[in-house]
């Protein structure tokens, strides 16, 4: 494999990268059973937002689980269940919408991350 694929595409742990998506396949699941409850059908440009939205989206939560890391630190909140699972859901969401956005910075950070590694 191509070296800069290995530190960027490859960057993050198989566990971590299947586990997120998992979860952007969910997210895909559910825009597409909410395609197909209109009259039409999902246009190609969505279709291809959608697979590009699920297989970045797993680097789009690894920025967003770092920035939260970095400013929570080792915190721990009790909240209420329902509360947590909604602000999960809608964290989940908003990072598979703008994975196209956020992914990239990911893997600069991931091939950065690694390249220094190799030094």
């Amino acid at each position: 494999m191509h070296p800069v694929i290995q530190k960027t595409l490859g960057g993050l742990s198989t566990q971590y990268y299947f586990r997120q998506f998992f979860f952007g396949l969910a997210v895909a699941t559910f825009v597409f059973f909410m395609s197909a409850q209109g009259d039409r059908s999902m246009s190609a440009g969505m279709l291809f937002f959608t697979v590009v939205s699920t297989f970045l989206y797993p680097y789009s939560r690894f920025v967003y689980e770092s920035i939260v890391g970095f400013i929570m630190g080792e915190n721990v909140f009790f909240v209420n269940a329902i509360f947590m699972m909604i602000s999960k859901f809608v964290t989940m969401a908003m990072c598979w919408v703008f994975a196209i956005f956020v992914a990239p910075i990911g893997l600069a950070y991931l091939y950065y991350h690694h390249s220094k590694a190799e030094r």
